[in-house]
């Protein structure tokens, strides 16, 4: 096999750019030719300082984000974002509305629990679809409302945003920020971990509106407080400056092939390209996802039927791996094949995985 042509459509980390991967691989040893790594690099130097800034301000120009909101490199990922998130605003009511969509909102309520009254306001008994914003039961003195944009482990996405009747809104976009064009301003708080569209592990971004500062819990972390951390410029100790710094590559990356406009498109294809195959061969490959709330970033299917032959689907990986295309393992959770396609994934790497899908079929499909 050759490691070099490996297609990694694993859900995070994930597959990064080559050319981004190149340029860390020029700078390693020798940061700007400032004479050290950037993993060696200090992070009240002047360098890093404009590091920081880059990445800020070429994030704010992909996604066109309002002067009134901040931009936060916060360690923990999205675990720590949901921790984060309430011990910074539930203290505005004591109280907060949860859109129970998927696995990772239903994970994200559960922590937000430890830190005042959670309401429910959407729970489903089964995954895969979206109920009618009808049927929302919100509470009116909610500090905020959260929910989760795309479910990577039940790939459900949100085709809209939701009304909150004017309470604040705040949403996981782990997964899919950076993949469409999107309007901040309807949004309080957007965060996205960055091991998806966003870099390498180690950190979540966090969007904030700045009329939500102020509010954090007495027992919060300083580490965690997105007042203190809007103060230090995200630097109030030592930043995981690696992950920023290979955010800062991709951001520039995307704003140099397209931007969102092309990320979107692109985005749309390769999951039409998947969403094909399963739909024209429904008698081998099954997804429970509703058509209208289907991702375009993570696509769960399983093979031989809707409870899926996990035999048929250990050889998928193993005939998978040998064609160099990696990770499409499913969730340990839901099992089954998952499909990731992050923005470093291109569309000739999903025209393989779709011929090789056909190719199994005709292989397996009459055993």
């Amino acid at each position: 096999m050759d490691e070099s042509n490996f297609i990694n459509f694993g859900a995070g980390p994930t597959q990064l750019p080559k050319q981004v991967l190149e340029e860390i691989q020029s700078e390693m040893l020798s940061y700007e030719n400032i004479g050290i790594s950037i993993v060696e690099m200090s992070h009240r130097s002047t360098e890093y300082g404009e590091l920081n800034k880059r990445a800020q301000e070429t994030l704010r120009s992909l996604l066109n984000i309002p002067s009134n909101y901040k931009v936060l490199f916060v360690p923990g990922g999205g675990q720590g974002a949901f921790s984060a998130i309430p011990i910074n605003l539930i203290g505005k009511t004591g109280s907060a509305d949860y859109l129970v969509t998927g696995t990772w909102s239903k994970i994200a309520a559960e922590e937000a629990k430890k830190y005042g009254n959670i309401n429910i306001a959407v729970k489903l008994d089964t995954t895969g679809s979206i109920p009618d914003p009808k049927t929302w039961k919100l509470d009116p003195n909610a500090s905020y409302v959260f929910y989760c944009d795309n479910d990577t482990i039940d790939g459900v996405e949100f085709p809209f945003v939701p009304d909150t009747n004017n309470a604040p809104l705040v949403v996981d976009m782990c997964s899919n920020l950076l993949t469409k064009q999107i309007d901040v301003s309807k949004f309080g708080v957007i965060f996205a971990a960055t091991q998806k569209n966003l870099g390498t592990a180690g950190i979540a971004v966090i969007i904030i509106r700045d009329d939500l500062l102020g509010y954090a819990a007495g027992y919060c972390p300083s580490i965690l407080n997105f007042t203190l951390l809007n103060q230090y410029n995200s630097i109030l100790n030592t930043p995981p400056i690696f992950p920023i710094y290979v955010t800062s590559k991709i951001v520039e990356w995307v704003k140099q092939n397209g931007g969102l406009v092309t990320m979107e498109s692109q985005c749309r294809e390769k999951s039409n390209l998947i969403y094909q195959v399963i739909d024209n061969l429904k008698d081998f490959y099954y997804t429970p996802v509703d058509k209208n709330v289907r991702s375009r970033i993570n696509i769960p299917f399983r093979i031989g039927g809707s409870d899926g032959d996990e035999e048929l689907e250990k050889i998928f990986l193993e005939e998978a791996k040998k064609e160099n295309m990696i990770d499409l393992k499913g969730h340990r959770l839901v099992g089954g094949i998952r499909v990731s396609l992050y923005n470093a994934i291109t569309i000739e790497n999903v025209k393989k995985l779709v011929a090789f899908m056909i190719y199994f079929k005709d292989k397996y499909g009459n055993q």
